[in-house]
């Protein structure tokens, strides 16, 4: 996921001032849930779980960056689409639903994680974790998808 983000920003960074933050923000999300899940270049023992604050400041990065691109970001982008045809509008229109499961997953696991004081539902960790990467992946193509149009349509305008 950290490769397509670092393709991600070298294609639209810096296009959108809104877009460079959203990008950013996805950089934070994606370097704390390596650090939580253990992924290189952090690492956990077997034994060892991510502390409740930890988990909690995941939960927080991962609330912010969906309501973000619900609230703030698809509604530009979707506008910003309709600019260059009703086709753009409509592809982007399209998209947006399929970005709602995975909003759902986000949501779900927030709800399990962000206020837990128990060991054991941190034992289920892993196995959650590896499930929402599977649907934050999911969102981030989508998400992409959006850019990707928007990107396309403005480099046809400005030539």
């Amino acid at each position: 996921m950290l490769r397509e983000l670092e393709k991600a920003e070298q294609k639209w960074g810096g296009s959108n001032k809104l877009i460079d933050q959203w990008l950013k923000n996805r950089r934070k999300l994606l370097v704390h849930y390596c650090q939580i899940a253990g992924l290189p270049p952090y690492s956990k023992s077997e034994k060892s779980l991510p502390s409740f604050e930890h988990v909690k400041s995941f939960c927080d990065l991962l609330v912010d960056y969906v309501s973000e691109g619900h609230f703030e970001v698809y509604d530009k982008v979707v506008n910003a689409c309709s600019e260059y045809g009703e086709s753009s509008k409509t592809l982007a229109q399209q998209v947006l639903p399929k970005i709602t499961p995975t909003t759902n997953a986000a949501l779900d696991f927030n709800d399990k994680y962000a206020e837990t004081q128990d060991d054991l539902v941190l034992y289920q960790l892993d196995k959650d974790l590896s499930e929402l990467a599977h649907n934050m992946e999911t969102r981030f193509e989508l998400e992409d998808e959006l850019l990707e149009v928007l990107h396309r349509k403005h480099s046809e305008h400005t030539q």
